[in-house]
């Protein structure tokens, strides 16, 4: 009954490290922002957190994760870190890892990391694998400067016609009549 060893309770970590152990720990989830099925938003989302759309979006969507849903219709350029598409979406999709289910039907390019198709998903389109799918795009296309515009010296003129031709059988280039 009687024991020689006192029994106490572990003593709490001082404020600072517990402070210092949350602030390692990976953020809990949140609930995802839902636009529901008689929701029709015209305009681009933006979100630090993940979307659902059952809904109809004329507009590009840019979130952490987003879930087509099977009734859902998104016409404009997804961008996210995981995309999961069961509805319909015309425009391109950019993300890490993208997953067509078999309900889902796509118009558009897809730029990703990961990519998968279930059997009987509808996919018209490119798709590219991209180490960063996610950036800028501005900062992979070609500059202006370093893309070749044609020069006058290329390019004739006025259209012309071999119809003419000098004393000695050569052929001269005539203008054509405008009509």
């Amino acid at each position: 009954m009687f024991s020689s060893k006192k029994e106490t309770a572990p003593a709490a970590p001082p404020p600072a490290a517990t402070a210092a152990a949350s602030t390692n720990r990976t953020p809990r989830p949140s609930t995802p922002s839902v636009i529901s099925a008689d929701l029709v938003i015209n305009g681009t989302l933006i979100s630090t957190g993940d979307i659902q759309v059952d809904g109809r979006v004329e507009g590009d969507v840019r979130s952490t994760g987003l879930v087509v849903g099977e009734k859902a219709f998104i016409h404009g350029e997804l961008c996210a870190e995981e995309v999961t598409v069961r509805g319909r979406v015309q425009g391109s999709i950019r993300a890490r890892k993208v997953l067509l289910c078999a309900t889902s039907h796509v118009e558009g390019n897809i730029l990703h990391e990961a990519f998968a198709v279930e059997s009987g998903a509808f996919f018209e389109g490119n798709c590219r694998h991209a180490e960063n799918p996610l950036a800028d795009e501005a900062s992979t296309r070609k500059p202006a400067a370093a893309i070749a515009t044609p020069t006058a010296a290329s390019q004739p003129a006025t259209p012309t016609s071999n119809l003419g031709s000098r004393p000695g059988g050569a052929e001269t280039n005539r203008p054509l009549a405008a009509s």
